[in-house]
């Protein structure tokens, strides 16, 4: 399975993103934002990072940038996109997914190892996973912030399209604690913590079994690729 990643001036974390697809048994393709070309890939992943500098709005300018106008286009039509952090932010400035992101309640940057629980285990990214599990994922944002009206919040919460929420604390004052959603069909899904950064042994989260052990962000990307394959 081809799985495309997006690298946008700024990004940071397009490498990993790669690496993640070739851990989960992904063939991942470089694509560059100035294209128009998604190069036959059969899932899409919007990387973290800081696009364009983050100004104006982070991932305000990214949404509009060439390749955009095709990633919409297959979303629209059921491909699987994911947006990670920066990528998450792009989702939302691009209208595929509902609501935006702000900067943090508290002001400032921050990286910690976020426990998270799975509210949606039926979409494309998250089929690995069981409602109600807790995983542990690397967060880093400065403005990871999610906001909406009361009206949308109230639907997002109704149609089950919270994806993820935040156990423990919330790190960024985000509405109801939401840490990631997806839209309507399932297909595209957003969220803050970074999951590319919980692939492999000896670089992710602190588990109780050993330092550095947790793999749960690996489950995005084997989720994609098994959905992918059954339904070709």
């Amino acid at each position: 399975m081809r799985i495309g990643v997006i690298t946008f001036p700024g990004s940071l974390d397009d490498r990993d993103a790669q690496r993640a697809v070739r851990l989960a048994g992904g063939e991942p393709v470089a694509l560059w934002h100035g294209s128009h070309d998604l190069e036959a890939v059969d899932a899409l992943i919007l990387p973290g990072g800081f696009s364009y500098g983050d100004y104006l709005r982070a991932g305000a300018i990214a949404s509009l940038s060439p390749i955009m106008t095709e990633v919409v286009d297959a979303a629209n039509h059921g491909m699987p996109v994911l947006g990670i952090c920066n990528g998450f932010q792009m989702l939302a400035e691009a209208h595929l997914l509902e609501g935006g992101l702000i900067r943090n309640d508290h002001g400032s940057f921050i990286c910690r190892d976020q426990v998270l629980r799975v509210e949606n285990a039926s979409t494309a990214w998250t089929g690995e996973f069981e409602a109600g599990q807790e995983i542990t994922i690397p967060l880093k944002n400065g403005e990871g912030g999610f906001i909406a009206s009361e009206e949308t919040l109230d639907r997002l919460e109704g149609e089950g399209r919270v994806a993820f929420r935040y156990v423990g604390v919330n790190p960024n004052g985000s509405l109801r604690d939401i840490a990631g959603i997806t839209n309507a069909a399932g297909n595209v899904v957003g969220l803050m913590p970074h999951p590319e950064h919980a692939v492999e042994p000896g670089f992710g989260p602190d588990t109780a079994a050993a330092m550095r052990s947790g793999v749960d962000g690996l489950g995005f990307f084997t989720s994609v690729i098994r959905r992918t394959l059954v339904e070709a």
